[in-house]
């Protein structure tokens, strides 16, 4: 009996110290997605670096915790929530990766942008607002995720429409830019592939709050309407 509760206790043990590695690797990647908004910024080459180098340590972190998951999926067999929990965390760790890339992105362009000349303080706002959305959602995502909260998953999945709404006003506003001056073609096309990045970075933090309401309800939302969403998430 003792040998049995000492098990349950390890068990559970296991499942947090993964959970709070999920935590940890979501705090890493929000840090690089921050940086790589200021090295937009500011053009600053060791920012830039520190992006691209920091990769790494998102990629280290997503193979421990798969394999980690995996380990816990192969000695425990876990069954109903224990599983459903598993599961979403190695698809949550999975977005935080390509999140990770998508920072690296940022941080590749915007050292070409810098290369190549001054960036207008105009094409900046966009781009920040647009971040600022991003980074609120991942941050609303991994608090839900850490809280288990199916309620405020679902208002990070609203969410999404403000950043898409944010990136078709970008991508107006460098078109126009454009046509008023086609030497600055080059240069926009990669303030697009930035904005873009931004607003992939808004669609994993989605995903994550989807298996936050997966985890919680038992209930694949992906490709679902919001309405609906939000009455799986209220239970």
């Amino acid at each position: 009996m003792v040998q049995s509760e000492h098990l349950s206790k390890q068990y559970d043990q296991d499942l947090e110290a993964l959970r709070s590695r999920v935590l940890q690797m979501g705090g890493l990647v929000e840090a690089q997605i921050l940086a790589a908004i200021d090295a937009f910024a500011s053009g600053n080459p060791g920012l830039i670096e520190q992006v691209i180098a920091q990769e790494n340590k998102v990629n280290d972190f997503e193979v421990s915790i798969d394999n980690d998951s995996s380990q816990i999926i192969v000695r425990r067999q876990p069954a109903a929530s224990d599983l459903r929990l598993i599961m979403a965390i190695i698809k949550t760790v999975t977005d935080l990766e390509r999140i990770g890339d998508e920072a690296e992105k940022i941080a590749r362009m915007s050292k070409q942008i810098h290369e190549r000349g001054r960036l207008s303080m105009q094409q900046f706002a966009g781009i920040r607002h647009a971040a600022a959305i991003a980074v609120s959602m991942l941050r609303q995502g991994l608090d839900a995720f850490a809280r288990l909260d199916a309620v405020e998953a679902a208002k990070v999945i609203r969410e999404d429409r403000a950043i898409d709404s944010e990136f078709r006003s970008i991508l107006r506003q460098l078109i126009t830019f454009m046509m008023e001056d086609p030497r600055t073609i080059s240069m926009a096309l990669e303030i697009v592939w930035i904005a873009k990045a931004v607003e992939r970075i808004g669609d994993h933090a989605k995903n994550i709050a989807e298996d936050v309401i997966y985890i919680v309800r038992g209930t694949d939302v992906r490709h679902t309407a919001i309405e609906q969403v939000e009455r799986e998430a209220i239970g």
